[in-house]
């Protein structure tokens, strides 16, 4: 079975980051890799909450104290990486073209309202 990894981030208004992946089983085309970055907001941002990946703002929060003025609704993609070898059992979060099919379905119309740091 081949695996691969969606990498992304948060970023707020700080500078401060917080990384994570995305399991995948299969891997995705050089195509649909460049469909999937068209999808982004400005090529680069997208809304975990709308997609379904795990939000990232908690682990920035724990340092914070919570949500400030410099939290935002964006995360950003990090990159791909094919044929990964799973240790100690991660959880997929599913297949290559479920992923695509989430971000097509967001393309044109990302909602930053879905995150609660929308009004922040």
């Amino acid at each position: 079975m081949h695996y691969s990894a969606f990498d992304y981030f948060y970023r707020d208004a700080s500078n401060y980051k917080a990384f994570s992946s995305v399991w995948l089983t299969g891997t995705l085309t050089n195509a649909e890799r460049s469909e999937l970055v068209a999808c982004l907001d400005g090529g680069e941002f997208f809304v975990a909450e709308q997609i379904g990946v795990r939000p990232l703002y908690a682990a920035l929060f724990q340092h914070g104290g919570g949500p400030t003025e410099d939290d935002h609704a964006w995360h950003m993609f990090g990159g791909f990486r094919d044929d990964v070898e799973l240790t100690n059992g991660p959880e997929i979060w599913g297949t290559g073209s479920a992923l695509m099919a989430a971000f097509r379905a967001a393309k044109g119309s990302w909602q930053p309202g879905l995150s609660p740091n929308f009004n922040c």
